[in-house]
């Protein structure tokens, strides 16, 4: 028996079987092909967009360095946006590619829909100070850090 739901449906029961299907599943419904198409209106094709927005996230000394990769767009279709002073959004939305009557289409595979990442930066970042640049498809978000407080020593002179 396996212990992955098939996401095709069609859920397997066997009383004896201390791993069945029988059990409170909290994904059952969730990749159907129905409830991925009754997704706020979203379609299979667009939840793909959505999660093929590939970010890299690293931290320097001086900095938090967000790189996505998203070949084809422009930065007029890019947004960056800071939400509740902690939140990095990156959106954007790839167009569909427009279809002739006379176009015979062999094969598509690349994705076109909307696409949307989060991030929850900790509260070193200086959030009022985020820059961000496209080049060739790439978008770097570049977010300071506000310098490390260092504790205040102060001596003590000792008497007596």
């Amino acid at each position: 028996m396996s212990l992955v739901p098939s996401l095709f449906g069609g859920r397997r029961s066997n009383v004896f079987d201390p791993f069945s299907l029988d059990a409170w599943d909290p994904f059952e419904g969730f990749f159907t092909p129905s409830a991925l198409a009754n997704a706020s209106g979203s379609t299979a094709r667009d939840i793909a967009a959505f999660t093929n927005a590939r970010v890299d996230w690293k931290e320097t000394p001086e900095a938090h360095v967000f790189k996505a990769d998203l070949p084809g767009l422009k930065k007029e279709e890019v947004k960056v946006e800071v939400e509740d002073k902690n939140i990095l959004q990156i959106s954007g939305e790839r167009s569909k590619e427009n279809e002739e009557k006379n176009d015979k289409w062999h094969r598509v595979e690349r994705a076109s829909g909307k696409f949307m990442r989060r991030f929850k930066l900790p509260e070193n970042a200086k959030m009022e100070e985020v820059k961000a640049t496209m080049e060739n498809g790439v978008l770097t978000v570049m977010v300071p850090k506000a310098p490390e407080k260092k504790p205040e020593v102060k001596s003590i002179d000792i008497s007596g």
